[in-house]
């Protein structure tokens, strides 16, 4: 599916994440979603979502942040974050994103665990996957039960590992669903 070049998915390195991971994972989501995608910083300090118990970051207030912050010309806002990320029912999480919004957040701190005996780019192809997994929350893509959809809840990095960079065939409809009613409301 290629869109108009006047729907953007920025890309937001937050932290100490160098600007060619983010290039790379924006040239991902451009393949897998047809948007233009941009690298622009969007969230400087996020101290405020540090729970000095837990030494974690609270990702929810990060992406209500992230989603006010985002440039006006943004469809979807993606932060890659290196600090470690939590909502208070999960001991961590990989990332997060507003179920039918407009922001959502990865993290690289526990993607980079467990990498030895696995391919030499798996830390990319996992930040990858989660990245793709959840922009899809933002277009209203729920958690599915297919062990290889990219929608799939992945526990440990084993599941991470294992699926694949694709939607199902029903994850597919259902974004496919979810463009046409982009795209008709910007003809609106």
């Amino acid at each position: 599916m290629n869109l108009t070049s006047d729907h953007t998915i920025i890309v937001s390195p937050v932290g100490k994440v160098e600007n060619a991971l983010c290039e790379h994972v924006g040239k991902q989501l451009r393949q897998k979603f047809g948007f233009q995608t941009d690298v622009v910083d969007s969230l400087i300090d996020i101290k405020f979502a540090l729970n000095e118990e837990r030494r974690q970051y609270h990702s929810t207030p990060i992406i209500e942040k992230l989603a006010v912050a985002a440039p006006a010309r943004a469809l979807k806002v993606l932060a890659i974050t290196d600090v470690d990320l939590f909502i208070p029912i999960l001991t961590h999480v990989y990332g997060e994103a507003q179920l039918g919004g407009k922001a959502a957040i990865v993290s690289t701190f526990r993607l980079k665990d467990d990498l030895k005996g696995v391919a030499a780019d798996a830390f990319e192809q996992r930040i990858e996957k989660e990245a793709i997994h959840e922009l899809g929350h933002t277009f209203k893509l729920l958690h599915c039960k297919d062990h290889q959809c990219i929608m799939h809840y992945c526990r440990s990095l084993r599941d991470v590992d294992r699926k694949t960079d694709s939607l199902c065939r029903y994850c597919q409809v259902m974004l496919e669903d979810d463009l046409k009613r982009i795209q008709m409301t910007k003809h609106k």
